[in-house]
């Protein structure tokens, strides 16, 4: 039997206010790729729309969603970030770091010190100052998304980490 063949495509957060999530994501180094989904019939415009009964039915929603979004980006890499505003579901509150299932996402920082103290003055909460992890290996700070969402910003420092070849056997 083959294996799936798959790459990243994009990673999906849902928002309460998608104008105040995409000044956040902005303020972390993203920038709108595409003012919408074109897949999934939605734009960024003011006003949740209905989305398709086939899109609805391919993300197990009720029919009669109705949502707006956006792709943003990090560069010009992948995966994307797919914000998602729905009008008229109840939502509950993102998970935490104790819970199951994606709890954050994490981000590549080349000076976690400073990006902290410039999010820091940008008005971006944060669980805690940077922290060392183990052996100095990498640096950690955690901030909160205007809703909740866990965003994981991390500093490696590979010259410290074990051999790779001995975790590939």
């Amino acid at each position: 039997m083959s294996k799936a063949k798959l790459g990243w495509g994009h990673i999906n957060v849902n928002v309460s206010n998608l104008e105040r999530s995409i000044e956040f994501y902005s303020k972390l180094g993203f920038e709108v790729f595409l003012p919408g989904i074109p897949y999934l019939d939605v734009d960024s415009t003011e006003g949740c729309s209905p989305l398709p009964e086939t899109a609805t039915q391919a993300l197990g929603l009720a029919e009669g969603t109705q949502g707006r979004a956006c792709i943003m980006q990090l560069d010009d890499g992948f995966p994307k970030l797919d914000l998602t505003e729905y009008s008229n579901l109840q939502q509950q509150q993102p998970l935490e770091n104790q819970d199951l299932g994606l709890v954050r996402i994490c981000l590549a920082s080349h000076n976690l010190l400073q990006d902290y103290q410039d999010l820091l003055a940008r008005g971006i909460e944060f669980v805690s100052p940077p922290q060392s992890c183990a052996k100095r290996m990498a640096d950690v700070a955690v901030c909160k998304d205007p809703d909740g969402t866990l965003i994981e910003l991390l500093q490696i420092y590979l010259e410290r980490w074990p051999a790779l070849d001995n975790h590939h056997k």
